[in-house]
């Protein structure tokens, strides 16, 4: 049976935390703090806009002369957001993911609305979890 990405949010939970384009990346760091999360969903209005990533920040600060209370989300999240959908399975995603070197997947239903975000992370355990089984499944099916 291949997992979902349907069945990951359900076991992990479909909090979503997210800033607007306009906010300082400051309060967009201290939320992904606050929440202890990498990334987070940048939504205009009732749209999807982009993801901003400790990463983003740190590769920003590089180049950017003053410090995170000068700079808004707009300005350095990732524009281009690649999305799935709940029927995505865990293994599309693992490949999505690895041939587009991000960390942070968001999901939406059919009509663009943002049900959840999967991390490489999870992505990872759950491939993890299933090769459990298996070599369990394995284990018993050998030793009768």
């Amino acid at each position: 049976m291949k997992r979902t990405v349907a069945s990951l949010l359900e076991a992990k939970g479909s909090d979503v935390y997210s800033v607007q384009s306009t906010d300082q990346v400051y309060a967009a760091l201290q939320e992904m703090a606050e929440h202890k999360v990498g990334a987070l969903v940048v939504i205009d209005g009732d749209s999807l806009v982009g993801v901003i990533s400790e990463r983003d920040f740190a590769r920003e600060m590089l180049t950017h002369e003053g410090g995170p209370r000068d700079m808004v989300v707009g300005d350095i999240m990732t524009k281009d957001v690649h999305t799935v959908t709940p029927e995505a399975t865990v293994a599309d995603c693992m490949s999505t993911m690895t041939d587009r070197r991000f960390r942070h997947l968001p999901v939406v239903d059919d009509g663009g609305r943002v049900l959840g975000v999967i991390s490489i992370g999870d992505v990872v355990s759950a491939v993890i979890t299933f090769q459990e089984s298996l070599i369990a499944d394995l284990e018993r099916y050998i030793t009768g």
